[in-house]
């Protein structure tokens, strides 16, 4: 018996489905940021397996910009496609957008970067076909996706480098559960996705408390989350902690550091670094514009260190040329 392989021929999927009532935050008025990204890391796996045909795992998520909400009740289409292949990885764009339910008409409302390695049945990384552009797009999303790779390697060696204080003043949120079998994948572990909702809840339980302004501090909403770097698996029954705080304020933003760690619930203390990023929350008026938000100044050494740091990863990040989403869904 001769057995064909698949991998190598689909670079593309689409998904469309109707959001749940699940997905709404706690503002009401929009889907949350948590749901959206779990959308993405599921359209971007389904793409990156359907490549490899095998097992992978999510290594990266980058500049994720939620340029606007996406409204209760709408129908979704999350378009995923492979735009760079390492010997091990692959780099897949994902565009959501959304539709009111009698027009059908799309508007793009996010659109990022996923890396995805290949495993193998012992949990090894594999090699994965060759991609290689054809089309005119393809060509400048293969471009656009190299071009962030030193970018994204320096953000990732600042982040990694600086050290988070336990002394500290700065507003912060911590939560602590245990990981429920309902979130496993087919490679036992949490999905990235359900990671990204975790870190997406946590920021926006310190942004709001920070916002403080009555009604509005609830509708606070996350515009955007970089260098989302997974170095561990979240393995089923583990003590996880995800722990957010504010490291720098603008005049109308809240730049919030996340990081996820996991431990055996025998040994609580021994902490495991599983996920990292920074995160952005602003707080929208009635007409959509960001309303002020209340200045933190850092007291404490370690507060002003990570000041400066949130400065400098800022600089950087907008030093990345947005992807267009017009482009990532032509042909």
């Amino acid at each position: 018996m001769t057995t064909t392989t698949i991998a190598g021929r689909d670079d593309r999927i689409t998904l469309r489905f109707m959001t749940t009532p699940a997905d709404t935050a706690a503002s009401g008025t929009t889907v949350a940021a948590g749901s959206v990204m779990e959308w993405i890391d599921k359209a971007g796996y389904a793409c990156a397996v359907g490549w490899a045909g095998t097992y992978c795992v999510t290594a990266y998520v980058g500049n994720v910009r939620h340029r606007r909400p996406v409204p209760p009740g709408s129908i979704v289409e999350v378009q995923a496609r492979i735009v760079h292949t390492g010997r091990t990885s692959m780099h897949v764009v994902v565009t959501v957008s959304s539709a009111e339910v009698e027009s059908r008409a799309y508007t793009p409302a996010t659109t990022c970067i996923l890396v995805f390695v290949a495993k193998d049945a012992d949990g090894r990384p594999t090699v994965v076909p060759a991609w290689e552009p054809r089309s005119r797009s393809d060509r400048k999303l293969a471009a656009a996706a190299l071009d962030r790779i030193p970018s994204r390697t320096r953000i990732k060696r600042l982040m990694l480098d600086e050290e988070y204080d336990e002394a500290t003043a700065a507003p912060r949120v911590t939560l602590r559960f245990l990981v429920p079998p309902g979130v496993v994948n087919w490679g036992g572990k949490a999905h990235g996705g359900t990671v990204m909702r975790w870190i997406d809840e946590a920021a926006y339980a310190v942004a709001a408390a920070w916002a403080r302004d009555g009604e509005q501090a609830s509708s606070a909403v996350a515009v955007y989350s970089g260098g989302i770097h997974f170095f561990a698996p979240v393995r089923i029954g583990d003590l996880v902690e995800v722990d957010a705080r504010i490291i720098y304020t603008s005049a109308h933003s809240m730049h919030i550091s996340i990081h996820v760690r996991t431990a055996d619930p025998r040994t609580p203390h021994e902490m495991t670094l599983t996920t990292q990023c920074m995160t952005v929350f602003v707080v929208p008026g009635p007409d959509g514009v960001a309303r002020p938000v209340p200045e933190w100044t850092p007291e404490l050494p370690g507060d002003a260190r990570l000041h400066a740091h949130a400065r400098e990863i800022i600089a950087l990040r907008e030093q990345i040329v947005p992807i267009s989403a017009s482009l990532t869904l032509e042909p």
